[in-house]
């Protein structure tokens, strides 16, 4: 079939040698390789024909980078199509150019690039504008002349080239922001008309611009925040001293006031909260999130619920922003709860997401709502209805999170802790053994906050030690057992005794809570478990795993009273039985909002190659008549000067050579 393409591409007829482009491209665009053909197609580089030529120079796009000997040898062509009358091959020549991937071609591909940018058609200077990073990723010794380049396209007045230009700043020189002052005010005054890729770039780059050039609109709002902090915190004397010092320097520092170009970026991006891509939706969300006055952030939570409507990739992104959005700006969606209650058709990523959501929305005035909503989580699963569980792997993630989410709550609201409990104490006797172990963990955390009001919970769990498999799930309840020993001291030994039995089938993570608990009843309870510590450090002393056999000698020396344990002994009751802290229950995206919202770096919640950090607001605000531009001399008379000159000037103008400029400007 090849053998007829090439014969059609070598007739003399353009019928079929446009007939041959069509079926050639329509094969790339199925993913067939075409590469073959290269030699026949690049002949007709020079037809006549301009449909033929464009769609060869769509396919030169294609494989210029893997034909490059072959298209090196059609290079002049190439520069006489960059002097093309029509804009489409000047653009797709330069386009082909950019994609030789040679070094050696690298000051062509200069020269072409600055031709272009001074081309008289936008959409060739927007190529050019494309072609800028191709060149530097080739040779990034020509940053300087690039540069030069950027910043003429930067004063372009085009929509069709802003967006690409400023692509191109962010490849090359994003550091260089003296070149977007001029350039400010006219891309937020065009950004409502460029295309939509163009808008998510420029407002991404703006928002980083925003925050090196004007202050922080909620300053003094933080300033208080922390000064309440301190006076919660510290004694009484400290506190009336720095009350003093503070209240002289907030009146020291003068009232905030908005600078107008921060809020003509903020006016000017508004209106595209009503796109219909969501990119740029999203975008407009997380420049108002990072830019916004407090009062004013709430404006974006309306539009990204209406994105929850969108296909599941977008939800998840959306999703993402909202579970940041919502630790520091929780009243923002709390009119839309609705909006995140999980259905059952939705994948698993978006559920566990929802769940994260609604945990942090959780308040005293909703908290009922929420933990029904959890409840039917269970129910859809099988947990709280009792029946039999057949989840797959993924909703049994979903399960698991539901539990910690309920734990959470549960640490975040007080009055709901002991509700909360006695749901998971329930969730115990659930069949599915997963269940049961995530609930073993989070009552755990739970029950370290006040374990005296709940021993009878640790006895009810030291019975779960018969029936539970989960390696984890063990650990947490011998682990609770031993720390809590003195609120069951009938129960302890007991669960010591069964454990030392099954001592060297557990689990590693096991055996050591086996280890720590025969410690810590030793030393409160030596009377009943004297015999049994000896027996399980006599078992853990010959264990496979060196973790444990230096566990139980560490432990034996600590413990054991001999001439040779020396001054530590004394202090292994304090040791062991310290009072711990109560683990704190966090929100997975508690410091995320130091990425950019919607960034790969945000979503990784770690820096990702290439990501520019979001610089932290300024103390002074620098001089803002940078971004002043002045104004040509010509234009600057006023309109009523315009006017009176109309009036006195005659019809005819006796010598057209004494007009000015102003007059030539008038006509």
């Amino acid at each position: 079939r090849h053998d007829d393409l090439k014969e059609m591409l070598d007739s003399n007829k353009d019928s079929l040698k446009l007939e041959a482009m069509k079926r050639i491209v329509a094969m790339i665009a199925r993913g067939k390789n075409a590469s073959d053909l290269f030699p026949a197609v690049v002949k007709n580089v020079a037809c006549k024909n301009i449909e033929v030529k464009k769609l060869v120079y769509v396919y030169l796009v294609r494989y210029a980078e893997e034909q490059q000997d072959l298209a090196l040898l059609s290079i002049s062509t190439f520069q006489r199509g960059l002097k093309d009358p029509n804009q489409l091959i000047r653009a797709s020549a330069l386009r082909v150019l950019s994609s030789i991937r040679v070094p050696i071609i690298v000051p062509i591909m200069m020269l072409a690039i600055k031709e272009a940018a001074s081309d008289m058609s936008p959409y060739v200077r927007k190529t050019a504008a494309h072609a800028i990073p191709k060149l530097y990723s080739l040779d990034s010794d020509q940053k300087d002349q690039l540069i030069e380049v950027i910043e003429k396209l930067l004063a372009d007045k085009t929509t069709l080239v802003a967006g690409s230009v400023v692509m191109a700043f962010e490849e090359v020189c994003p550091e260089r922001i003296d070149l977007i002052h001029k350039n400010y005010r006219k891309l937020c005054n065009l950004l409502i008309d460029v295309e939509e890729w163009g808008q998510v770039v420029i407002i991404n780059m703006l928002t980083r611009y925003a925050r090196t050039q004007f202050l922080s609109p909620n300053q003094n709002e933080s300033l208080l925040e922390e000064s309440a902090e301190k006076a919660f915190y510290g004694s009484e004397e400290e506190d009336t001293k720095d009350a003093k010092a503070e209240a002289a320097s907030l009146a020291k520092r003068k009232p905030y006031v908005m600078d107008p170009d921060h809020r003509l970026l903020l006016r000017n991006t508004k209106p595209l909260l009503q796109s219909r891509n969501a990119a740029v939706v999203m975008a407009v969300a997380q420049l108002y999130f990072h830019l916004a006055p407090k009062a004013e952030v709430g404006v974006i939570a309306k539009a990204l619920v209406r994105l929850l409507r969108s296909h599941s990739e977008v939800q998840y992104v959306v999703l993402q922003n909202v579970a940041t959005m919502s630790i520091k700006r929780r009243g923002m969606f709390e009119p839309y709860l609705k909006s995140f209650y999980i259905r059952s058709t939705d994948p698993t990523q978006i559920k566990i997401l929802k769940l994260e959501v609604l945990t942090n929305l959780a308040n005293e005035t909703n908290i009922s709502t929420i933990l029904r909503e959890f409840q039917v989580c269970h129910g859809h699963t099988g947990g709280t209805g009792g029946q039999p569980w057949h989840g797959s792997g993924m909703d049994k993630d979903f399960v698991a999170t539901t539990i910690q989410a309920i734990g959470r709550c549960a640490t975040n609201i007080g009055k709901v802790r002991d509700t909360c409990l006695n749901g998971l104490v329930q969730l115990l006797s659930n069949r599915d053994e997963l269940v049961v172990a995530e609930s073993v963990v989070v009552i755990k955390k739970l029950l370290q906050m006040q374990p005296a009001q709940h021993s009878e919970i640790i006895k009810h769990m030291a019975k779960l030690t018969d029936n539970i498999q989960v390696p984890m799930a063990r650990a947490s309840i011998l682990w609770l057992i031993g720390e809590y020993c003195e609120h069951v001291p009938k129960i302890a030994p007991d669960v010591l005794r069964k454990m030392a039995k099954s001592f060297t089938n557990e689990e590693d993570i096991v055996k050591l809570q086996v280890i720590n608990l025969a410690a810590k009843l030793y030393l409160t309870n030596s009377k009943q478990s004297k015999l049994l510590t000896q027996y399980v450090l006599n078992l853990a002393k010959y264990d496979q795993n060196y973790d444990i056999r230096d566990r139980a000698r560490f432990i034996r020396q600590l413990i054991v009273p001999t001439e040779k344990s020396g001054a530590l002994n004394k202090y292994a009751k304090k040791l062991f039985l310290a009072q711990k802290p109560a683990p704190i229950l966090e929100s997975s995206f508690k410091d995320r909002d130091h990425f950019q919202l919607g960034s790969l770096s945000h979503l990784l919640n770690a820096k990702a190659v290439g990501y520019q950090e979001l610089p932290d607001w300024p103390d002074e605000a620098p001089d803002p008549s940078v971004r002043n531009v002045e104004v040509p001399e010509w234009t600057k008379c006023t309109s009523r000067e315009k006017r009176k000159e109309k009036v006195e000037k005659p019809f005819y103008s006796d010598s057209e050579g004494e007009s000015g400029p102003t007059e030539s400007a008038d006509s």
